[in-house]
This record gives C-alpha cells, sequence and structure tokens, in this order.
C-alpha cells in the first residue's frame, strides 16, 4: 500500500509540476486558460479537504506540520497515508 500511496503522491505532484509551469510560462492558446481553471478547483479542493480534516480531527490526531501541509499538496493520498501512520499503525 505504501508503494500504490507513493506513487500516487507522484503522480499528483507531476500534476502540479505541469500547473505551476503553466503559470509561470503559459502555455498556447486556450490549454493555458484551461489549466489556470485546473489549478485553482485543484487548489479549493485540496485546501478545502485540509480545512475539513483539521478541522475533524486535529485535536485528535498529533500531525507534524508537514503532514498538515501535505494535504493541501497530495489531497486524499496524503490523508491515505496519514490515516494508515496514525490510524491503523496502532
Amino acid at each position: 500500500m505504501n508503494a500504490l500511496i507513493l506513487l500516487a503522491k507522484a503522480a499528483i505532484g507531476f500534476v502540479w509540476l505541469i500547473l505551476f509551469t503553466n503559470i509561470a510560462y503559459p502555455f498556447p492558446g486556450v490549454a493555458a486558460i484551461a489549466l489556470y481553471i485546473m489549478t485553482a478547483f485543484l487548489f479549493c479542493m485540496h485546501g478545502l479537504q485540509m480545512l475539513i480534516f483539521i478541522g475533524a480531527f486535529g485535536d485528535k490526531v498529533n500531525m507534524t506540520r508537514w503532514e498538515k501541509w501535505s494535504i493541501l499538496f497530495f489531497g486524499i493520498f496524503a490523508l491515505l497515508g496519514i490515516r494508515q501512520k496514525y490510524m491503523i499503525g496502532k
């Protein structure tokens, strides 16, 4: 399971790389606009996941600062890693 979570995090990291590359060096045509919209959507969804998880479990799970921010970057795959570390690992 750890290998699959790591592979999924690498894939999401690649997506963020493409999205941030588009911000620094916009792709030609309509592709740049579509990637701007996807960047905003992904950022909002992962931010919402982070806020909901920290709000619901922040006092029950003693996470590091990086684990909290990794939810913003990796979304559900970070949550799966945190679940495996704190909830299943015990």
